[in-house]
């Protein structure tokens, strides 16, 4: 089976039915990083090199990086504060990507989010990366992450976002069992779910584009206005969608030691007065969009073509081209995958195996199906007519054989 999902809802997303008809969401997100980095000083064997205002940082293998500690300190210390009250003049409540280690080191920062309402996500135990970690290794961070992210906060986390994770990572977050939603992914506009084993896991897909992360990478934001432009493009291509039917989510993604500084911060302000000037926007933290899905758009597991044995694949199609066995045998062997769970999908394999007869075998196949449709022979001349009108045939067998059982 091939893994990755290409179609997503494809042409016909769901209403998300936004809470008061909303025709866009908006939503906030504060990554908390700040002492939790890569530092000797928490046993790790190099300094940060990561998102920082340092052109082309590099890890120091054994050593302290005091300008990169120093501007990471400079989010918990100032840019943090700053942000708070930009967001709670503004009324908006925002999620906090919480990393474990960062948070317990930062016990008056986690009092202010907790008293502003504000949801405490995980962000992962320390903030590095993951890639190479084994899954047992990553299980374990994942578990002590949570289990010293309750004894911070006081409450065990409900969402989760790793962010520098790897293959497993979303896989072990959802088999972990506790979490609402992940969002170790990119790939939509609205949350979707994900089946991993016996669990329906929601995810609530982040940005790396609609994210202040871009100050500190190439290409990216050199002003606030640059950051501005773009999340007000985003928003209004939004707001013009949700307008017309087709409401959907943008999540913009912020850190301490990067939009807090003075001259970033004032392009996200214009962007806060620009979307508070309209009608019909929610900003809710991640949490309420999770409960929000839950409770409107729980999910109904469907039949799995891609995961089907290839004998259980043309037993369960047989029906469709009853007359030429081999060309379900073909059909069964070729790659599948969730883009290949709907009556398109299934459609598109019993076409390429037809494409393959020959001439002389495609008229026959076409006769066999014709004799038992309405079609008259004389619509048949012509190789394309032909093989069109097999295809449109197949399309109507498939829908039948999938549509017939649900």
């Amino acid at each position: 089976m091939y893994p990755r999902n290409l179609r997503g809802y494809g042409a016909n997303a769901p209403d998300p039915e936004w809470p008061d008809d909303a025709k866009v969401v908006v939503q906030f997100v504060l990554n908390y990083e700040e002492g939790g980095e890569n530092c000797i000083l928490h046993g790790d064997a190099a300094s940060e090199a990561f998102l920082s205002d340092i052109p082309g940082a590099a890890q120091w293998s054994g050593q302290r990086h005091w300008n990169m500690e120093s501007i990471y300190e400079y989010g918990a210390r100032a840019g943090f504060w700053r942000l708070h009250r930009m967001f709670t003049q503004a009324a908006i409540p925002l999620t906090i990507y919480g990393v474990a280690s960062a948070l317990a080191r930062s016990p008056e920062q986690v009092e202010a989010m907790k008293s502003a309402g504000w949801e405490i996500a995980s962000h992962g135990l320390k903030w590095v990366d993951h890639k190479d970690m084994s899954a047992d290794e990553e299980r374990a961070s994942i578990a002590e992450a949570v289990r010293l992210h309750t004894e911070v906060v006081g409450t065990r986390p409900s969402g989760w976002y790793t962010g520098r994770c790897s293959a497993n990572t979303v896989r072990l977050v959802a088999e972990e069992g506790g979490f609402d939603y992940i969002s170790d992914t990119y790939d939509d506009d609205l949350p979707y779910w994900l089946e991993v084993g016996d669990r329906d896991q929601l995810i609530i897909p982040y940005t790396l584009e609609a994210n202040d992360m871009r100050f500190a990478t190439a290409p990216g934001w050199v002003t606030g206005r640059d950051f501005e432009d773009y999340l007000t493009d985003a928003f209004d291509t939004l707001y013009k969608e949700g307008s017309a039917g087709r409401p959907a989510m943008l999540t913009v993604g912020l850190h301490c030691r990067l939009i807090g500084r003075p001259g970033k911060v004032a392009g996200l302000q214009r962007f806060i007065d620009h979307i508070q000037r309209h009608s019909g926007v929610w900003c809710p933290r991640r949490i309420d969009v999770a409960h929000h899905w839950a409770t409107h758009h729980p999910h109904k597991r469907a039949e799995k073509f891609s995961t089907m044995e290839n004998s259980a694949f043309i037993d369960r199609f047989r029906s469709v081209i009853p007359e030429r066995p081999a060309v379900m045998e073909q059909a069964s062997q070729l790659e599948r995958g969730p883009a290949h769970d709907t009556v398109q999908g299934v459609h598109s394999l019993l076409c390429r195996a037809v494409r393959r007869l020959p001439e002389e075998d495609l008229k026959d196949l076409a006769l066999s199906l014709m004799s038992k449709s309405n079609i008259k022979q004389g619509e048949a001349e012509g190789q394309t007519g032909v093989r069109d009108r097999v295809e449109m045939l197949l399309l109507q067998r498939t829908s039948e054989a999938i549509n017939d059982t649900e």
